[in-house]
């Protein structure tokens, strides 16, 4: 075999000498071209060569380079390409390795070369459908280097195909500035490619033009203009183009040097510059950022018609409402979340600030706008939040603190992550060289977007009006831009005491002021602001002069001040303006005496923490840390050091325990560092006997079993501890925030904890603090670490969901039970004592004298709260059996909870689960034995139909006496009783605020109308709290009847679009979803409450959660057709039918009822995001979405065109809802740590998608729908969410791209394989060729 292989190898080299021999023969006898073609072609055939062929590209080069560079060899060569007997881009790629370096010596054969790259460069047709395209490829990778220059390790021809158009360009580009001396001006110094001979000492010479000439310098001159024009056609010409875009998209380093590259050629060649139809400018447009040359184009409807009224103008609704086809509309997402966030109900382990950075982004991207327009609707939506809530009606629920928490912090907060986004990005990828810095900016453009928009925002003013609590606060604002344009200076001590009377009244702040100082604090803005045009409105004749030269405050703190009594009640309620001054008082509490620790803690929980909006993440943070103070160098003992902090911790849990303050930290996603820092307190004080006692701020004596109780009411606010075991067993999904418990929120604590020493933008390691005040980082922590704690929450768990046994008799827990009884009961005398069920005898204790109870609990609080189930069983039974008085049963309860308080979250949580169980009779609410709320029952019904008027749902009747009088399960009863027992003072508010979730969520899961009842008898107690009462019992109207919540849904669609008949919803939009708050009232009661405020504040009940995403996908194809048949209102109608996409369907324009099917799917992806988190979404994209597919969907035909409407028009519904919901659970990048949940669900999703288009899966949809549906999802995913196209896999990519060219949606397939990365590069670049797009 080897002497074969020589015998082959000789046969070959006489071969290609013979040919060679033809060759040189023929060009001395200058014979016919074509005729030499032929015998060349007759004798590789004679000798079984196959055509093209590769040996024969590279002999041909040889030759000519430069032995023969004449014209008759480049006649012959010219003529080979032509009749397809060597493959051009192998020729090119031979002669780019020979000519280029030696163009100076050989400028015509540049020229040449250039002129065979305009004739050939440009057709790779023939290449990728030739039998040896793969040859030919590898050929060229090792003629070129281009896998080891590019580093792709893909070797697939399509990326090859890449990666040679690239290096054809960037060749000319390196040679062009080596030919103007700009190559020396590269980071590099030097040319990736070979650009100059490797032997320098060549002294060849063109044999065309003898020695060099001026002749030879204005033909450099013209070879260089000739490249330039090349590289222009490379850029223009369409497939070259978005071959080009390829290497952009997946090879970003290397498209950054080739851009630096251009950008200096523009900058500075002298031959750009003099080319008449060429200039720099024209040139860079051509890579600009806004060139997409691989946009979708379809054939079908595209994304313009989506975006048709996007580019029609800038939001112009009104403060109030909206029109249902206005662009405020398509920003509703953000205003159903900032509402839901309202609801004190629930606290998030998340931050609100992540978030809505999401929704902002996603809204962004796929409603087509600018982030101008997308900050203008972030600050309109929160100013929104406000304004419904100054007028709100009072009750023990988050008010206006957290929604200028949301609009001041929060969504400032949300902002700046995206400016920083953008700018950090910048920094990273930005190579600084000579040429870049002249053109670097200082602001980035979303900076800018965002000055842009906050003075646009001046022209709302009924929304920037501010609420009379914080109009001081906004008058302060304005006085500092005005004496900053007046020239005037003043410490933070005159803001403190300035009396706004000393200034005009066309002066007032408004809340753009406090808005653009919050963005001032956080360095979005500059002090430029206050130079805006009518951004202050005054002479500065009018501004006080008699600044106090020193006043009482943050400035007397940091000038050294002491922290005295009237000191420290001045920072109370005066906020802080600066992180400084936080700063100041954190190390005071931290290394302060005893006495300036509590004054410095009660400080940070005064009014910096509600109402320091600019510095309000850091306070949080700060506090969080406080309730883990460090042990002191000096301790030593056998307890905790927490011991010895009882005093200042105590201080801290009081002052952030407000509904407010709860929703401030839940807002900020510290929910889980404080869970964190609450545990080790609990656990501590709750297994410490109350023997020591240490003074109150007030003197008051403060025990182990006080800061234990508040620190264990404050732990268990932070998950629903309360909701009833059904929850966890109905339902295929259950409802938001039950997987909210103390094991998972020290989880996310743990994984946040991860994130931040792997993240450089850690905010919960506050970077913006003095290095002395960041601590270093904490360890996990894991139940295990608090086993009282963890004993407790598993006897919880057991409690509600079996029923009690295992009570010993003689046992500790025993003694304790008949000690509190005794206690409760102390002055019962009938009937024989109260006595628990006990294991083995019957008898009891319980007749201990009543002084002795006291001794007797002298225990830790953990062992009370394991004895409190046995005593409530035991209360129940005795009320039961008339052995207590309902009113005895009350007091007792009452002094429980007393002695301690944190008993009450087992009072609530045992009677909750007995009321579940429902093996106690009916009490009759008679007003002897138990409360009546006959007095206002018939004005509670009223004003519950007035409140639901608008939904179409009909009240059960709460009539109630002779033979159905009002009754309540035994439990309920005595835990409405018991609550009523409570004055309605500051220190009983915290406890009511801990009780009213639960006693909420019980009375909503009991049957009807066991929530009027006791909303009535609450109404009677606290008469300022009716309507909120009334609203909170008019939503158990649809907890009870699931038919209730389709048509409060469906209220919600027809109101958002304007198709409800109400008069306050005619005009749609936000305005007609959400209304103007619960505070709008009629003569003779409560406003119909807006159908969008009842859904946020139902939804948490719905217990079948997968029943909701069907019914929103049902309502949405209905109003799908709605919209088809309706078109717009009437006054608008004529208008809008002669849009710029104005296809005609009946009575509606294309155009506008895109825009309207848009609002729909905004509407519809919200609700179910909202209703059900990322696990609906999920659920919803892989299961419900595939399954309506399949079955029977066929459109209600009406015939004509108007049935092709509503079919299509449902399947570009069906496209927006399904990226919208995506978009919100996961975001459209990679930031969220949700987006890992994303690659697995969507890749099922298009799985289906490519096995129906294969025709593995049978649909029973309309196919116009189906269509619309494919088309627009993909479309919306390459346009919207690139990122989610990088996590599919390769295959199910090029079968969606199959799919999508047999329905003639060529573009729209090359889009999707372009932006799959490089895995599907060399497949997007061979579509690109073969469709020749």
């Amino acid at each position: 075999m080897a002497a074969a292989a020589v015998q082959g190898q000789r046969q070959r080299e006489e071969l290609w000498g013979a040919l060679l021999e033809m060759t040189r023969t023929a060009q001395e006898k200058n014979s016919d071209p074509i005729q030499w073609a032929i015998r060349l072609s007759s004798s590789l055939g004679s000798a079984g060569v196959p055509l093209p062929s590769l040996d024969l590209a590279h002999l041909l080069v040889s030759h000519i380079c430069w032995d023969n560079h004449v014209p008759t060899a480049w006649k012959f060569l010219d003529k080979a390409l032509a009749v397809g007997i060597v493959p051009p881009m192998l020729v090119l790629a031979v002669l780019s390795t020979r000519v280029i370096p030696s163009r100076h010596t050989y400028p015509t054969a540049y020229r040449l070369y250039m002129e065979l790259l305009k004739r050939h460069a440009f057709s790779f047709g023939a290449l990728v459908n030739g039998p040896d395209y793969q040859k030919v490829m590898k050929s060229i990778d090792n003629v070129l280097n281009l896998s080891q220059i590019f580093g792709l390790d893909a070797c697939e021809p399509g990326i090859l195909v890449m990666e040679f158009v690239f290096s054809l360009v960037w060749q000319l580009l390196d040679a062009s500035l080596d030919d103007e001396g700009l190559i020396e001006m590269t980071p590099e110094k030097k040319s990736r490619w070979a650009t100059k001979p490797l032997d320098m000492d060549i002294d060849g010479q063109d044999t065309f033009s003898g020695k060099e000439t001026e002749r030879q310098e204005m033909l450099h001159k013209a070879n260089t203009s000739m490249a330039i024009e090349v590289i222009v056609a490379f850029l223009q010409n369409t497939v070259t183009a978005r071959i080009l875009f390829l290497a952009r998209r997946n090879m970003p380093p290397h498209w950054v040097g080739f851009i630096q590259r251009l950008r200096l050629l523009a900058a500075n060649s002298v031959v750009l510059r003099s080319l008449k139809h060429l200039t720099p400018e024209a040139l860079l447009q051509l890579t600009s950022d806004s060139r997409n040359v691989l946009t979708r184009e379809g054939k079908t409807v595209s994304q313009q018609e989506f975006h048709a009224v996007i580019a029609s103008g800038s939001l112009i609704s009104s403060a109030g409402q909206c029109h249902g086809a206005s662009q405020s509309a398509l920003w509703l997402t953000i205003d159903l979340f900032l509402e839901d966030a309202m609801d004190g109900s629930q606290v998030t382990a998340t931050s609100a600030v992540e978030t809505l950075t999401v929704l902002a982004k996603a809204l962004r991207s796929a409603n087509n706008t600018t982030w101008h327009d997308t900050f203008l609707g972030l600050w309109i939506s929160a100013l929104r939040l406000v304004q419904r809530e100054r007028d709100s009606n009072e009750g023990p629920v988050p008010r206006v603190d957290t929604c200028l928490c949301m609009l001041l912090s929060v969504t400032t907060l949300a902002i700046a992550s995206i400016i920083e986004e953008e700018e950090s990005t910048v920094e990273q990828t930005d190579v600084v060289v000579s040429y870049q810095r002249k053109e670097r900016h200082s602001q980035g453009k979303r900076r800018k977007d965002l000055i842009s928009s906050l003075q646009q925002l001046g022209d709302y003013e009924g929304l920037i009006t501010p609420p009379q609590s914080v109009c001081s606060v906004a008058n302060q604002a304005a006085a500092k831009a005005m004496m900053y344009i007046s020239g005037l200076t003043a410490g933070n001590g005159f803001y403190e005491c300035i009396s706004m009377n000393e200034m005009a009244m066309n002066c007032s702040g408004n809340m753009r002021h406090l808005i653009v100082e919050a963005c001032i604090a956080r360095n979005l803005l500059d002090t430029s602001a206050y130079l805006w045009s009518g951004y202050v409105n005054t002479r500065s004749s009018q501004i006080p002069r008699n600044i106090p030269s020193q006043t009482p405050g943050w400035s007397s703190l940091m000038k050294g001040s002491p922290l005295t009594p009237s000191l420290t009640s001045t920072l109370v309620s005066v906020p802080a303006s600066s992180l400084a001054e936080i700063e100041k008082i954190y190390e005071i509490a931290l290394n302060g005496s005893d006495e300036e620790k509590i004054s410095a803690a009660t400080i940070l929980c005064g009014a910096s923490l509600v109402r320091g909006w600019n510095i309000q993440e850091h306070i949080v943070v700060l506090i969080t840390r406080l309730l883990s103070p460090p042990v002191p160098p000096d301790y030593s003992g056998p307890e905790s050091h927490l011991i010895g902090y009882a005093a200042f911790l105590n201080v801290l849990l009081l002052g952030i325990s407000s509904v407010d303050c709860v929703q401030i930290f839940s807002l900020h996603g510290l929910v889980p560092q404080l869970a964190a820092a609450l545990m080790p307190i609990c656990e501590i004080f709750g297994s410490t006997v109350p023997n020591v006692s240490w003074a109150g701020m007030s003197g008051e004596e403060l025990s182990s079993h006080a800061v234990f109780s508040n620190a264990f009411t404050l732990l268990l606010r932070l998950w629903r501890f309360d909701h009833p075991p059904l929850e966890h067993v109905m339902g295929d999904v259950p409802p938001v925030g039950t997987h909210l418990c103390p094991e998972f929120l020290l989880l996310v604590r743990n994984s946040q904890l991860a994130c931040s020493r792997n993240s450089t933008n850690n905010r919960f390691s506050s970077e913006s603090l003095s290095g002395t005040l960041v601590p270093s980082p904490a360890e996990p922590l894991f139940m295990d670490s608090f086993p009282k704690l963890k004993r407790w929450y598993r006897q919880h768990q057991k409690c509600i969901t079996s029923t009690l046994s295992g009570l010993v008799q003689g046992t500790n827990v025993h003694q304790i039970v008949d000690a509190l009884l005794s206690m409760m009961f102390r002055k019962i005398v009938r009937g024989g004592p109260v006595a628990p069920t006990t294991s083995g005898s019957s008898n009891s204790s319980g007749s201990a004298a009543a002084e002795e109870f006291a001794i007797r609990l002298k225990v830790p609080a953990w062992d009370i709260l394991e004895a409190t189930p046995f005593v409530l069983d035991a209360a129940l039974a005795a009320c039961a059996h008339k052995r207590v008085s309902p009113r005895e049963m009350a007091t007792g309860l009452k002094d429980l909870a007393d002695y301690l308080p944190a008993s009450l979250a087992t009072i609530v949580s045992y009677f909750s689960a007995e009321v579940t169980r429902g093996i106690w009779k009916p009490v009759i609410m008679n007003g002897s034995d138990w409360p009546s709320p006959a007095a206002n029952l018939s004005t509670v019904e009223q004003q519950i139909k007035n409140n639901i008027a608008a939904i179409g749902v009909d009240v059960p009747s709460l009539a109630v006496g002779g033979s159905a009088p009002a009754t309540l399960p035994l439990p309920l009863a005595a835990l409405v009783s018991f609550t009523i027992t409570y004055k309605l003072d500051k220190a009983s508010e915290r406890l009511l605020t801990f009780i009213g979730p639960a006693l909420n969520s019980l009375a909503a899961g009991c049957p009807w109308p066991c929530m009027p009842i006791i909303a009535s008898l609450w109404a009677q107690k606290v008469k300022r709290w009716s309507d909120f009462l009334i609203f909170r019992a008019s939503q158990t109207v649809f907890h009870h009847n699931s038919d209730a919540v389709v048509h409060l849904l469906k209220s919600c669609f027809s109101s958002t679009l304007g198709l409800s008949s109400s008069q306050i919803s005619s005009n749609g939009g936000v305005g007609a979803l959400l209304g103007q708050g619960l505070g709008s009232l009629f003569s003779g009661g409560m406003s119909p409450v807006a159908p969008g405020i009842l859904y946020l504040r139902v939804h948490r009940y719905v217990r079948d959660v997968m029943f909701m995403s069907e019914v929103i996908l049902s309502l949405l194809m209905h109003f799908v057709r709605e919209i088809a048949n309706s078109g717009l209102p009437r006054e608008r109608a004529e208008k809008m039918r002669k849009t710029k996409y104005g296809m005609r369907y009946g009575q509606v324009s294309l155009a506008a009822a895109m825009t309207r099917v848009k609002v729909a799917a905004s509407l519809g992806a919200s609700f179910v995001w909202i209703s059900g988190g990322v696990n609906l979404v999920q659920s919803l994209i892989k299961e419900t979405l595939p399954s309506w597919f399949i079955s029977g969907h066929k459109s209600e035909q009406e015939g004509g065109d108007m049935g092709g409407m509503v079919a299509m028009l449902r399947g570009y519904a069906l496209a927006y809802f399904a990226l919208l919901c995506g978009a919100f659970a996961w975001g459209t990048d990679s930031a969220s740590p949700v987006s890992r949940r994303r690659p697995k669900v969507l890749g099922a999703h298009l799985e289906f998608l490519a096995s129906a288009l294969d025709g593995k899966i049978s649909l029973g949809c309309d196919s116009a729908t189906w269509h619309a549906y494919v088309s627009g999802f993909v479309g919306l995913m390459v346009t919207c969410a690139p990122k989610w196209v990088l996590e599919v896999d390769v295959d199910v990519l090029k079968r969606l791209s199959n799919g999508l060219r047999h329905w003639n949606e060529e573009e729209l397939a090359v889009a999707l394989l372009g932006q799959g990365g490089i895995n599907a590069v060399g497949s997007a670049a061979e579509l690109i060729i073969e469709i020749g797009c």
